[in-house]
């Protein structure tokens, strides 16, 4: 019960958190495919100082990727290949693409 209740509120600061960010600021984080990797990096390393472990940390990256998918056009090529995968994929599988974004930015921390 409580790691629903942890999972909840996650999800709420995730919602929270991107519904409060600036137009620039999304602007900035998703020009430059880089900028979104070292964004990404930041977040799962203070998730890391929190005591998230990866499964939760994908469930936040898997949640930023529904709110891009539905309310952001991709900026790049990178963005776009990784829109159309999101889109082609079904839940499970859009699940396991967060966790592979989140290893990738743990691997280039």
């Amino acid at each position: 019960m409580a790691n629903h209740s942890t999972e909840e509120k996650m999800e709420s600061k995730v919602d929270k958190t991107l519904d409060n960010m600036s137009q620039d600021k999304k602007e900035d984080i998703l020009s430059n495919f880089d900028h979104f990797k070292q964004y990404l990096g930041s977040k799962v390393s203070l998730a890391d100082k929190l005591g998230m472990n990866e499964e939760q940390q994908a469930k936040a990256a898997q949640k930023v990727g529904d709110y891009l998918a539905a309310h952001e056009e991709p900026k790049n090529r990178e963005e776009k290949l990784l829109h159309e995968l999101w889109k082609a994929g079904n839940k499970e599988e859009q699940h396991m693409l967060a966790h592979m974004l989140v290893k990738l930015v743990h691997a280039e921390s």
